[in-house]
C-alpha cells in the first residue's frame, strides 16, 4: 500500500511539474490564473484535474471546446510517480529519497523545457540543486554534497573557458555548470564525472543526426541527456562503483 500511496505522491507532484514546464518559460504565475484550456481558455473543473485518470477520461481532449490535450500531461505525471517509486525502493523511505526524487522531477521539467523552449529557468535548476545539496540524513553527508557541488562546477566552469577559448565561441552554458554541481551532490565526484561521460555517449547519435541540418537546428539539448545518465548511474551506482575498483583499483 505504501508504494501505492509514493506513486500517487509523485504523480501529483508531477502535475504541477507540468504548470511549472508551460507557465515558466512566458513568466507567468504558477498559482493564477487557475487551471484552463490552453485553447479556449475556460477554467478546468475539479474532476478535469485528476492527474492520469482526468485525460484518459476526457480521451484527451478538453471537455469545453474539445481541443486536444497534449500527452505531455500524463506522460509526465506517470513519469514523476515512477521516479519517486523506484527511488523509494533503491534508497528506502524517507526525507533523503523524497528530496532525490524532487531533483530528478525537477529535472525532468528542466529537461522539457530545455527541448522545447532551448532555455533553462535559474528557477527551477536552482531548485534542484538545493534538493540535491540539503538531501540528506546528518551534517556530515551536507558538507560533502555541497563540496562535490562546488568542485563539479568549478571544473565545468574551467572547462567552459578553455573550450571556449579553442573554439572561439561559447561552450557550454551557465546552466550546464549548474546542473554539474547538481550531479556532484547527488553522485560524488567519479560517479559524476562517470554520468557526463554516459550522457556523451547518449548525445552522440542525435548529433550526428542533426550536423547537416541548420546552425540554429544543431542547438542540440544537453540537459535531458545530463539528466537522464545521472538517473542511470544512480540507480546503478553500486554496480558501476565495482567496475570502477576492478579496474583502477
Amino acid at each position: 500500500m505504501e508504494w501505492i500511496l509514493i506513486f500517487i505522491l509523485g504523480v501529483a507532484i508531477g502535475s504541477f511539474m507540468n504548470v511549472l514546464i508551460l507557465r515558466t518559460p512566458i513568466d507567468e504565475s504558477v498559482s493564477f490564473p487557475a487551471s484552463h484550456c490552453m485553447s479556449c481558455g475556460t477554467p478546468l473543473r475539479a474532476w478535469h484535474n485528476v492527474p492520469i485518470i482526468s485525460w484518459l477520461f476526457l480521451r484527451g481532449r478538453c471537455s469545453f471546446c474539445g481541443a486536444k490535450i497534449s500527452m505531455q500531461y500524463p506522460l509526465i505525471e506517470t513519469l514523476t510517480g515512477l521516479i519517486f517509486l523506484l527511488t523509494a525502493l533503491k534508497m528506502g523511505i524517507g526525507f533523503q529519497a523524497f528530496g532525490i526524487a524532487m531533483v530528478f522531477t525537477l529535472l525532468v521539467a528542466l529537461s522539457v523545457i530545455d527541448f522545447r523552449y532551448k532555455m533553462v529557468p535559474d528557477s527551477i535548476n536552482l531548485s534542484a540543486l538545493t534538493f540535491a545539496i540539503f538531501s540528506v540524513t546528518a551534517y556530515s553527508e551536507f558538507v560533502t554534497h555541497f563540496t562535490n557541488a562546488l568542485l563539479l562546477a568549478g571544473g565545468f566552469t574551467l572547462l567552459r573557458f578553455y573550450l571556449s577559448y579553442a573554439i572561439k565561441k561559447e561552450a557550454m552554458g551557465e546552466a550546464d555548470i549548474m546542473i554539474a554541481a547538481t550531479m556532484g551532490a547527488i553522485l560524488g565526484i567519479k560517479l559524476a564525472l562517470v554520468a557526463v561521460f554516459i550522457s556523451a555517449l547518449l548525445a552522440l547519435p542525435a548529433l550526428l543526426l542533426t550536423k547537416d541540418e541548420s546552425e540554429e537546428s544543431q542547438q542540440l539539448p544537453f540537459i535531458p541527456f545530463l539528466a537522464l545518465a545521472t538517473w542511470i548511474v544512480l540507480m546503478f551506482d553500486t554496480q558501476i562503483s565495482l567496475y570502477l575498483v576492478t579496474l583502477y583499483g
